[in-house]
């Protein structure tokens, strides 16, 4: 391989993984500005939507196309229920106290999923099977065409939802001010739910579409999902645009930095990147 194929492959690996992150980050970001909370279990929807991936395709033998839009289907109904029946019976207003509750939730999630699925690791086949283009000299799978063409709708559609549809005003009016929104009317419970909705159909495509490149578990999430959560920290956390430019660029510099340094480094700078940011400028880079 020449110098410029390696970087081709070396871009292409970090914008896809940087995606990846981006959606992870929004999810992050969608709960935040709505409820002023962290939720953890955002991580745990991520690797639900491998699962549930798996098991529409092994065990309900349904088509690529129909098992993804059934795991995220999946993945969002489990996020509403963990906000119905986990977050919202909550007597306390405190945010550091529904933080604690959504670790909770995440841990009650990840032992659910141990029992359903197993600890062993399992495979999914990409989803355009193992078709591949090749680019600079270098090799693209398909799946990643995937990955970074979902990752673009998806953004596409949260800016149309959140600009042209009742609930996603809704939703901003509820971020900006929670009280005065139930004053005019809004059903702010409503919108909370959408929020875990929205934010669990985030995390359960990531997931999905991430599965048929790496190993699949009941925690793989966990990393993908404290990513993301960097991710979202270095674009400025509740920035829609900062989670975009800080999965982008988060994923990019793993990706450098495991080609030109060493793979040792690469789950590492993720949170050394994360530790700088919050002493150098802790608002995030578009925060």
């Amino acid at each position: 391989m020449s110098a410029w194929t390696d970087l081709v492959q070396f871009l292409f690996a970090g914008v896809t993984a940087g995606a990846i992150y981006a959606l992870v980050a929004l999810g992050f970001g969608v709960v935040h500005n709505t409820m002023g909370i962290v939720n953890f279990t955002q991580v745990d929807f991520v690797s639900l939507g491998g699962m549930l991936l798996y098991s529409a395709l092994h065990s309900g033998g349904l088509p690529a196309p129909l098992a993804l839009a059934a795991a995220v289907a999946g993945v969002t109904l489990v996020a509403v229920m963990v906000e119905v029946l986990g977050v919202r019976p909550s007597r306390s207003e405190s945010h550091l106290v529904l933080i604690f509750l959504t670790i909770g939730l995440s841990i009650i999630l990840r032992g659910a999923m141990k029992l359903i699925w197993g600890k062993n690791r399992m495979a999914v086949p990409p989803l355009s099977g193992e078709n591949f283009w090749t680019l600079g000299g270098a090799t693209i799978l398909v799946q990643t065409v995937w990955i970074i063409g979902l990752t673009a709708a998806a953004i596409v559609g949260l800016v149309w939802f959140f600009r042209r549809t009742d609930l996603g005003l809704a939703m901003r009016a509820v971020a900006a001010n929670e009280r005065a929104a139930a004053v005019v009317g809004l059903r702010v419970w409503r919108v909370k739910a959408a929020s875990f909705a929205l934010a669990g159909a985030l995390g359960g495509l990531a997931g999905a579409l991430i599965t048929p490149i790496t190993t699949l578990a009941y925690d793989v999430g966990v990393l993908l999902g404290l990513k993301g959560f960097a991710a979202a920290i270095l674009g400025g956390f509740g920035s829609f645009p900062g989670a975009i430019v800080g999965g982008i660029l988060l994923g990019l510099l793993e990706s450098l930095a495991a080609g030109y340094l060493s793979s040792a480094y690469k789950d590492v700078l993720a949170f050394v990147v994360l530790v700088g940011v919050l002493f150098v400028r802790p608002r995030g880079l578009l925060g």
